[in-house]
């Protein structure tokens, strides 16, 4: 039986070039669209509020399935496929900043109580401790007294509201996280971090595409890399994250 079309096209009937590689790139445009849309979505670590699980100069890849998929819109989730679990390094979008995203480790569920006294995060009236939690401050700030004093170290109790989740950052006694603003509610989850993809460490405060113009500068001028401005961490990338 002779096929009532060809299998390939051939001679006049080819597409123009342009016509062939605009397809091509259409399609890959689409993919990448709903891939970040809906399966992963890359971010960057700018600061050191997760230290040391996650490092400035980190980027990582972000799970967005994890918790189900969501309007890529409005973020409300359309099918619920789990809810986070207490330990999840998570990317939110921050509740008092739209604007911003931002990276905690989740660490009171809906329904807990939480206190923090004297450093020891209490859930549920018992210590809740985490070997990725670094305190190297030895100061204890005292309860606050008003709504200008910090919490960082004694706070609440406070129950954690329906839908919602308590988060804190690793690097205890330098991050702004839930002590200082707050919950976070469920649809303002982006995804589970899950691997770091690329990491690099340079002169601090230096952005990536003036660091790396850095260590090559190097190069010319000396004939070596300069890896004080510009160094990949090799040792990190494909790190998974806990």
């Amino acid at each position: 039986m002779t096929p009532k079309y060809p299998e390939v096209r051939s001679g006049s009937q080819k597409k123009p070039f342009w016509r062939e590689y605009g397809e091509a790139l259409f399609i890959a445009l689409i993919m990448a669209l709903v891939i970040r849309a809906f399966l992963v979505q890359a971010f960057s670590i700018p600061s050191g509020s997760m230290q040391p699980t996650l490092l400035i100069g980190d980027y990582l890849l972000v799970n967005k399935f994890t918790y189900g998929i969501r309007n890529p819109l409005t973020n409300k989730v359309w099918i619920p496929i789990s809810s986070p679990q207490r330990g999840d390094v998570v990317v939110f979008i921050f509740p008092q900043d739209p604007s911003k995203d931002y990276i905690k480790r989740v660490v009171g569920l809906p329904g807990d109580r939480i206190q923090i006294i004297n450093k020891k995060v209490m859930i549920n009236d018992k210590v809740f401790k985490t070997a990725e939690a670094v305190y190297d401050d030895p100061l204890v700030i005292p309860p606050p007294q008003g709504p200008t004093e910090s919490a960082r170290d004694n706070m609440g109790p406070v129950v954690v509201p329906a839908n919602s989740y308590f988060v804190m950052g690793d690097n205890r006694d330098h991050s702004y996280d839930s002590r200082f603003w707050g919950f976070v509610p469920l649809d303002a989850f982006r995804g589970k971090a899950f691997i770091i993809y690329f990491s690099w460490q340079g002169t601090s405060g230096q952005p990536f595409i003036q660091a790396l113009a850095g260590g090559a500068k190097g190069l010319i001028s000396h004939l070596s890399w300069n890896s004080n401005d510009f160094r990949v961490r090799w040792g990190r990338i494909g790190g998974i994250i806990h």
